[in-house]
Parts: C-alpha cells; sequence; structure tokens
C-alpha cells in the first residue's frame, strides 16, 4: 500500500529537485510559483498515463513508467524549441500498489528531470480503484515569438527525422506477438527509456532552421498529417530513405510498417527550407532527410521506383475505430 496522502507527498518533497531558478517556491503550498525572464513566453504541456493503455505494470518496470511519463511532457517542450523549466506530477494510486513501485517509479522520473534541470515542482495524489494514473505537466520557456509550431511548413521544404523511427513499436510487437513478457531495456531503449531531443529542438530553434516542428508520438504517418493539415500544405515521402530503428540482441531492422506508423519514439519531425542547411548530426543525434512538403494537400509515400501511393495516417489514435 502506498504511503498516505500527507506522508507521500512529504516524501515526494524531498526527493524533488531544487535549486531551479526559474522555480521560486515548488512544493509545499497551494500554488508554485515560477520566475519567467524578461522576453521569454511560456510553454506548457500535459500528458496523461494510464495503466492499461499506455504500461503494462508486468512489462515495464516502475523505473521506466516513471522515465516515460517525464520523456513525454519534455518531448513536447522539445519540438517547440524551448527549455524546459518545471514538472507538475499528479498521481492516481490503487490502494493495493506497494509504496516499493512507487519509490522506483519516481526514481525514473527525477533521474530523467535531474538530467534536463527540472524541478518537480507540485503536483496531487489521490486514491484510484485499481489501475495507476500519472498526468504530467511540464512547463518550458521560450524566447518570444521564437517557438517552433506545426504550422510553419511550406511548400519546397525539406523533411527530416531525428535518429531512428520505429523502435518502441518494434518492442512493442515483441511483446503483443510473441510469448515473451520480459525484454531488455539494454536491448529495447527507445520502448524503455526514450530520450527527449532537447538539444535537437533547442539547436534548431536557436538557428531558425526549422519552420515547422512536431514529435513522434503517435507515428509518422499521424504526426505528419499533423504538420500539413495544420500547414495546409502536402508532402512527399521516400520510403527508402527513412531511418529503420534496429532492435534486440540481433540488432534486426524494424519493417517500414513500424517506422511509418509505430509511435511513442519521440524523435522529432521538422522541415526546413531548401537553401538552408541542416547539419547530419545535432548533438551526436542523427538528422536524416525523407521526403520535401508540396502545395497539394495529401501525403505521397513513394518506393523504390518512385511509385506514388497515398500515406494514411495510421498511428495511434485514441477511440479510433
Amino acid at each position: 500500500m502506498p504511503f498516505a496522502e500527507k506522508a507521500l507527498i512529504e516524501q515526494l518533497r524531498r526527493r524533488a529537485r531544487r535549486g531551479g531558478h526559474l522555480v521560486r517556491l515548488g512544493i509545499g503550498d497551494d500554488c508554485a510559483i515560477l520566475r519567467i525572464a524578461p522576453g521569454c513566453e511560456l510553454l506548457v504541456t500535459t500528458d496523461l498515463t494510464i495503466e492499461g493503455t499506455h504500461f503494462r505494470r508486468e512489462w515495464i518496470p516502475a523505473e521506466s513508467v516513471g522515465h516515460r511519463c517525464l520523456a513525454r511532457g519534455l518531448s513536447d517542450i522539445a519540438a517547440m524549441g524551448g527549455d524546459p523549466v518545471a514538472a507538475f506530477l499528479s498521481l492516481g494510486l490503487p490502494r493495493k500498489l506497494p509504496q516499493a513501485w512507487v519509490n522506483r517509479f519516481m526514481e525514473g522520473l527525477l533521474k530523467l528531470a535531474d538530467r534536463f534541470g527540472v524541478t518537480l515542482a507540485g503536483g496531487d495524489v489521490s486514491e484510484s480503484r485499481d489501475r495507476v494514473f500519472a498526468d504530467i505537466m511540464v512547463v518550458g520557456s521560450v524566447p518570444h515569438n521564437a517557438a517552433v509550431s506545426r504550422a510553419g511548413a511550406r511548400s519546397g521544404d525539406k523533411i527530416y527525422v531525428t535518429g531512428a523511427l520505429g523502435g518502441s513499436s518494434g518492442a512493442l510487437d515483441e511483446l503483443l506477438s510473441s510469448r515473451r513478457r520480459k525484454l531488455s531495456p539494454k536491448e529495447y531503449p527507445r520502448f524503455f527509456n526514450p530520450v527527449p531531443r532537447m538539444e535537437v529542438g533547442r539547436f534548431l530553434r536557436g538557428k531558425n532552421l526549422a519552420s515547422s516542428m512536431i514529435d513522434l508520438s503517435d507515428g509518422l504517418s499521424t504526426d505528419l498529417g499533423h504538420i500539413c493539415e495544420e500547414s495546409k500544405v502536402g508532402a512527399k515521402i521516400q520510403s527508402g530513405a527513412l531511418p529503420l530503428a534496429k532492435i534486440g540482441r540481433s540488432r534486426r531492422k524494424v519493417d517500414l510498417r513500424l517506422a511509418l506508423h509505430g509511435g511513442e519514439d519521440y524523435e522529432l519531425l521538422f522541415t526546413a527550407p531548401a537553401d538552408k542547411r541542416v547539419p547530419v548530426n545535432i548533438g551526436r543525434v542523427p538528422i536524416t532527410e525523407i521526403g520535401y512538403i508540396t502545395r497539394r494537400k495529401r501525403v505521397v509515400l513513394l518506393n523504390e521506383d518512385d511509385a506514388a501511393s497515398e500515406l494514411k495516417a495510421a498511428g495511434w489514435e485514441h477511440f479510433r475505430r
């Protein structure tokens, strides 16, 4: 059973990172107080993690659940080119959940928070009926009028992705399609401990390279569709250019389907004007050109022979039949 609410909050308060220069007052009062520097704008994102929908306790260690919970929010900040400032965590915990599980969850979350200088500044704790709920809010900052949105892509822009695609969904495929119920985090890092591309997002924003950007949480086909919809453009993608993730002990490549439609890679998908030079690596993260933006409002996949087919959004979408 978790600690009683007051004791649990006090434990979280002791473990939360202190000293963030933009967090004047954190856990312990009715509200946190954040200092926002002059000339900056506030970024706010929220993500809900639900046991049975986003993870299963028997498959994923508690440390990875905590890590993934915060990584989801940090990746949204990265996609705007921002700097994370503080996080707020609300937990719904079943009465029968061991406190040791909660401790390991927080260990994973706070380790990632320390890596990126994020202060856990508040939240809430409640008893849930039979499953874990973790709602994370991450606050970030970005210079005035500098945030990179989804709406800036223009015809002729090139399309890029960071890292490799399909690594997270490749691991999930193995869990769902075989009798294996334990995978090694070392062999499937993008599934268990995805790393938000904070440095890449800041670099692209700081160098004014990205015309639009989004993080790949729902899959390339779906998230590219979001950019095209918001920018009122279309796109052509070269299937042979997609960087396929290598997974497992054998380091086998995932198939094209997972690279196109698999979610939770938390890589960055961005566009840049054709006359701007985008590095092939940013902070040791490989950058791959995979296509270009078109005027015609449809997303097209080109195969090795340049034969075209419509690329329909088939990534994750809640409530889709």
